[in-house]
């Protein structure tokens, strides 16, 4: 044979082998192509020398809307902590409603006292006229030493006509129990809860006195 046609053979031999079934290199088979992430979603405050792999890479969007939220939650929660229970009213406010009260105990009592049938319902109304007097005027003498002003007092109305109206003895208890109820619960809340001192102190005192008063009426009434 002749040397070109034997270089020929040579060379289409080899050739055939390459390609044939036999001598194939398989490769595995590769995925869909995965998206590159953004740069902007990198954290910048990469460690010198610190890298992230490709999966990780993929990660950090989530990571980064995952703490964004919870900062979010963080800023927007209520914050918790103890109410403000305090005292329903403050000393000033106390003041006033304890002097306005005291003016109209002493003069529905003192009205009372000739239209009242029973002796008792009569010796009560005496002891409130007493009582709530001698209160007024303690309480009166601690406002102006604490420079507190206090409401006017009442302007005196007709005197009684001595005549007992029906049921006046019933209807006159029942007022009484119920001012003195909301007397208590005042009183009461300035004692355990008033910020001045002395103020707490009157009402600590004078609590009692008022208590023994409701006692008292609701005793008597019908």
């Amino acid at each position: 044979m002749k040397p070109a046609l034997l270089i020929s053979a040579i060379v289409g031999a080899v050739a055939a082998m390459s390609w044939s079934p036999a001598g194939a290199i398989s490769l595995p088979a590769a995925g869909p192509a995965q998206p590159i992430p953004d740069a902007s979603a990198i954290p910048a405050s990469l460690a010198p020398g610190e890298s992230l792999a490709a999966g990780s890479a993929v990660l950090v969007p989530l990571m980064a809307a995952d703490m964004q939220a919870g900062q979010i939650s963080n800023v927007d929660a209520p914050a918790t902590g103890g109410s403000d229970v305090g005292k329903p009213i403050d000393d000033i406010t106390f003041v006033r409603k304890a002097t306005e009260s005291g003016y109209k105990e002493v003069h529905s009592a003192r009205e009372a006292i000739p239209q009242l049938q029973q002796p008792e319902l009569k010796r009560i109304a005496e002891m409130l006229v007493a009582d709530h007097s001698s209160a007024n005027t303690r309480l009166a003498e601690l406002a102006e030493s604490k420079h507190w002003s206090l409401p006017a007092p009442p302007a005196a109305g007709p005197p009684p006509s001595g005549t007992a109206v029906i049921n006046f003895d019933a209807k006159w208890t029942a007022e009484m129990i119920a001012g003195h109820e909301r007397s208590v619960a005042m009183y009461r809340a300035q004692a355990q809860s008033g910020e001045d001192q002395d103020l707490r102190k009157y009402a600590r005192e004078t609590l009692p006195k008022i208590e023994h008063h409701l006692a008292e009426l609701r005793r008597l009434q019908k």
